[in-house]
C-alpha cells in the first residue's frame, strides 16, 4: 500500500457507491482486505502507508491512534461495507490482512475483524483467510490462536536468509526464523503457507539469492513470492542510494536474479501461476491475489486501503487519526475516489490478467493490440499455444519483460 497521494472526486459522506457499479455486485467474487497500519520499525526500503509508536504521538506526548482500539474501528468499517455493499451481493469468497505488521495485533483482535465479515457477509465454504506475518511477531502459541480464530493462510515475510542482506533491508527477523514460523504453522493446522523473498538489494550477490532460495525450498512452504527490490523515493534506502552509500543492481542483474528464483523453484516443484509467485498446487495459489488479478470486487479496510467495485476505485484517509475519526463521526474514511472509463477497465484487464499463466483474451485487444501479439509470439515473448486459443499468455522470457509486453498491447 504505497504512500503516494491520490487526486479524485469526492465520496459521499455515507459512502454509497454509482448505480451502475452497486449494480455489478454479484457479477464477480467479493474479497476484504484488511490494513493494519502499525509496525515496531520501519524498515529502510518501505514506502507503505505505516506508522511507527513514535510517529503516532501528538505534540504533547498522547497517542493519536492504537492498535488497542484497532479492531474495533475496522470492525465499524465493515458495517458501514455492510450498509453499502446492497443488492444481490455474494458471499465473501477471499479475506487478505496486510500491512503494516498485521501480528502486532492479537489473534484475537484479527478474528473479531473476521467475525465481522462473515457475521455480515457470509463466508463462502471455501474461503481463504490470510494473514501476513513478520516473523519475530509470532510463536506457536500465536499460531494456534490465528488458526483457531479462522485463518487458514499465513504469509511470512523472509526478504533474504543472509544477515548482511537484513542489515541492508532494515529487516527485523534473525536468519533461520521464518523457516521456524513455517515448521509451527505447519503444527498449528495451516495448510498453505508462503514465504515472502526479495531479490536486487544492494550488496547482494548471486551465491547470497542462491542460499535464500535454498533456505526458503527447503523450509517446506505450498507458495513462494518474489519480488524485485524497487528504491522508492523518499524512504532511507533511497537516500543511501543517492549518497552513493549503496548501488543499486542493474536489469541484467534482476533478470538473471529472476530466471535463478524460476529454475530452483521449478526444480522444487513449485509452479509459476503470476510473473512473481510460485506454488506448489492449485490449491496453493493466492486467491485473494487471483481475485485482484482476474477483476473481482473488493473493499479495502484500514488507512489508505483500496477498495474496487464495478468500475469505481476509492482509497481512504491516510493517518489512523483521521481514520478514527470519520468512523466516530459515523462517516465514511474514503478520501477520494475515481469512476473508470471502459476504455480504462480494459486497459487494467490486460495489465492484471497477461500476469497470471492463463494470460487475457485477444479480443481485448484492439487492431493495434492484435498485431503487437502476432509479432510478440514471434519474439518469444507470448506463448504460441496459447495465441492460436485466443488468449496473450506470457513466456518464460516475456516474463522478464511483462511491463515492456503490456505497453506493446495496449
Amino acid at each position: 500500500m504505497p504512500s503516494v497521494a491520490l487526486d479524485g472526486e469526492p465520496v459521499p459522506r455515507t459512502g454509497e457507491l454509482p448505480e451502475p457499479s452497486l449494480a455489478q455486485i454479484g457479477e464477480r467474487p467479493l474479497g476484504f482486505y484488511v490494513h493494519v497500519p502499525f509496525c515496531v520499525t520501519r524498515c529502510g526500503y518501505c514506502d507503505f502507508n505505516t506508522y511507527t509508536a513514535d510517529e503516532l504521538l501528538s505534540r504533547d506526548g498522547t497517542a493519536t491512534a492504537s492498535r488497542e482500539t484497532y479492531a474495533e474501528q475496522a470492525a465499524a468499517e465493515v458495517a458501514l461495507a455492510d450498509r453499502v455493499l446492497t443488492g444481490d451481493r455474494p458471499r465473501v469468497s477471499t479475506v487478505f490482512v496486510g500491512g503494516g505488521t498485521p501480528t502486532l495485533l492479537s489473534p484475537e483482535d484479527l478474528g473479531r475483524v473476521l467475525g465481522e465479515i462473515r457475521e455480515r457477509f457470509g463466508l463462502t465454504p471455501d474461503a481463504e483467510i490470510t494473514t501476513e506475518a513478520n516473523p519475530e511477531t509470532v510463536d506457536p502459541d500465536y499460531l494456534a490462536r490465528l488458526r483457531a480464530a479462522g485463518f487458514t493462510r499465513v504469509s511470512f515475510g523472509m526478504q533474504s536468509a543472509q544477515p548482511h542482506v537484513l542489515r541492508i533491508l532494515e529487516r527485523g527477523h534473525t536468519p533461520g526464523r521464518p523457516e521456524k514460523c513455517v515448521a509451527w504453522a505447519r503444527e498449528a493446522g495451516f495448510e498453505h503457507v508462503n514465504l515472502d523473498l526479495i531479490y536486487g538489494t544492494p550488496g547482494e550477490s548471486d551465491q547470497d539469492w542462491a542460499a535464500s532460495l535454498e533456505a526458503a525450498i527447503g523450509a517446506g512452504p505450498d507458495h513462494v513470492s518474489a519480488y524485485s527490490l524497487i528504491v522508492e523515493d523518499g524512504t532511507r534506502l533511497a537516500a543511501r542510494v543517492r549518497r552513493g552509500e549503496l548501488t543499486e543492481p542493474d536489469d541484467d542483474a534482476m533478470a538473471d536474479r529472476y530466471l535463478m528464483a524460476d529454475e530452483a523453484l521449478a526444480g522444487a516443484g513449485y509452479t509459476p501461476y503470476e510473473v512473481s509467485n510460485w506454488a506448489r498446487s492449485t490449491e496453493g495459489r493466492s486467491a485473494h491475489n487471483m481475485l485482484y488479478w482476474t477483476g473481482g470486487h473488493w473493499w479495502g479496510v484500514g488507512p489508505g486501503a483500496h477498495s474496487h467495485v464495478g468500475g469505481t476505485r476509492w482509497w481512504n484517509v491516510k493517518h489512523p487519526a483521521a481514520y478514527a475519526a470519520r468512523l466516530a463521526a459515523g462517516d465514511s474514511p474514503a478520501q477520494a475516489r475515481e469512476v473508470l472509463t471502459e476504455a480504462e477497465r480494459r486497459f487494467e484487464r490486460v495489465l492484471l490478467e497477461l500476469r497470471v499463466d492463463g494470460g487475457c483474451p485477444l479480443d481485448l485487444l484492439d487492431a493495434h493490440g492484435l498485431s503487437a501479439a502476432e509479432r510478440l509470439v514471434g519474439e518469444g515473448l507470448l506463448d504460441a499455444r496459447a495465441h492460436a486459443d485466443g488468449r496473450a499468455a506470457l513466456t518464460r522470457r516475456g516474463r522478464l519483460l511483462a511491463d515492456a509486453v503490456v505497453r506493446d498491447l495496449t
